[in-house]
Formats: C-alpha cells, structure tokens, sequence
C-alpha cells in the first residue's frame, strides 16, 4: 500500500480473531521502519470497523502524520486472556 505524505486516510487492517467483537480490546497499530517488536511507546490508539483494525493517517486531523518512508505495520488488541502482536505488511508514504 502507498499513501502519499499530504494525504489523509485510514489505514485498515484485517483482523482475524475468535469470539465476537464485544469479547475485542480496542486495536492499537504501530509503524515501524525496522523489523524490531513494536515497544510500548510506538502504539496509536486505533477502532474496529467490521473486522478490520483501522487508524487514521495524514496531516488533517490524522492521529498520526508520518515522514515519507517504508514501514512496517503492526497491530495489536487484547482477546480474553490472549494479546496478539501481528506484523501485517508494509506501508510506503511517499
């Protein structure tokens, strides 16, 4: 996926998961530009839409504003006793 570095839009994940959305913590998403885990601090807040994890990006009003580059997406939520922390792909912002 690429997004250029004035645009501002979500940034969606597919999540698959057990148990019904009500049983989901709310998702958290970093951006990483190394393969390293994601530490506390690299977290955004993000919110379910359907089955997708998904964060706002960009300049306006985005809860993020990233400098051009490649990033690694990670996405994170509590289910129950579990807390998966997934790499799911690459965004480039250009």
């Amino acid at each position: 996926m690429g997004v250029a570095t004035t645009s501002t839009e979500y940034v969606h994940v597919s999540v698959a998961a057990t148990g019904g959305q009500t049983e989901l913590g709310p998702p958290k998403m970093a951006f990483l530009t190394t393969d390293d885990n994601p530490a506390p601090g690299d977290w955004h807040t993000a919110e379910w839409a359907a089955t997708d994890a998904r964060i706002m990006v960009g300049p306006d009003g985005g809860a993020l504003t990233l400098p051009p580059g490649m990033y690694e997406v990670w996405v994170t939520w509590t289910a129950g006793d579990e807390t998966p922390v997934v790499r799911s792909g690459r965004i480039n912002i250009y």
